[in-house]
């Protein structure tokens, strides 16, 4: 199990560090010009690093890795959500550039936390990467939450021009599903889950921290 966990993290680690040197380059090279087609460029390796990423949920269900299964599941869920079905559905969305600072901040947290997984896997701990680890998303993961936000409220528009996912139920239903009404209820969820999320993320960082610093003063 340590050998498939092991390259499991190492297929995501390369993933996310190619898509983030990536997104660096092409801003380097080509300035603010390389900002409005960040997902032509790299959308296709994202959506499959966020697809694989849904056998977390099942790692933590057969019990091979340790970690809290809710917290997990609505953060895998959130970017599932954002990207499948806000950001490729509507191709008017994906030439803007929060997708460009969405892809950034998700994978700068990315590549931190499979590069710590993937070591912590064969036993070997840094005392300055765990640090990272459990620090890095205090301020990157409120700053993702909102641009997630605002990729929703940029989205709006155009679910409402296009009526996408929208339908109306058969009879004996008879019920009309206005999707933007979906995703404005998803949007005040959204900020809740974060309340949540944040909450598990600091007792995870006093735990894994304070245990690190006892580790160090016992040697």
């Amino acid at each position: 199990m340590n050998t498939y966990l092991f390259t499991y993290y190492l297929i995501q680690f390369c993933g996310h560090s190619w898509i983030f040197t990536n997104m660096i380059i092409r801003f380097l090279s080509f300035g603010k010009d390389s900002l409005a087609d960040t997902f032509y460029s790299i959308g296709l390796i994202m959506r499959l690093c966020q697809s694989l990423s849904i056998l977390e949920l099942l790692h933590i269900l057969v019990g091979i890795e340790e970690n809290s299964f809710l917290p997990r599941f609505l953060q895998i869920s959130e970017r599932i959500i954002i990207l499948f079905v806000v950001i490729t559905s509507q191709e008017e969305v994906q030439g803007k550039y929060i997708v460009c600072v969405l892809f950034f901040l998700w994978n700068l947290l990315d590549v931190v936390r499979y590069t710590y997984c993937m070591l912590s896997v064969t036993g070997t701990y840094y005392d300055a990467l765990t640090w990272l680890n459990y620090t890095l998303w205090i301020p990157l993961y409120p700053l993702s939450v909102l641009a997630k936000a605002f990729a929703i409220y940029e989205s709006l528009p155009y679910f409402e021009s296009f009526g996408t996912y929208s339908t109306r139920l058969p009879f004996p239903f008879a019920l009309s599903i206005y999707f933007p009404y979906i995703l404005k209820t998803y949007l005040a969820m959204l900020f809740v889950g974060m309340c949540f999320i944040i909450r598990y993320l600091c007792s995870e960082r006093k735990a894994h921290l304070e245990a690190s610093y006892i580790k160090e003063k016992r040697s």
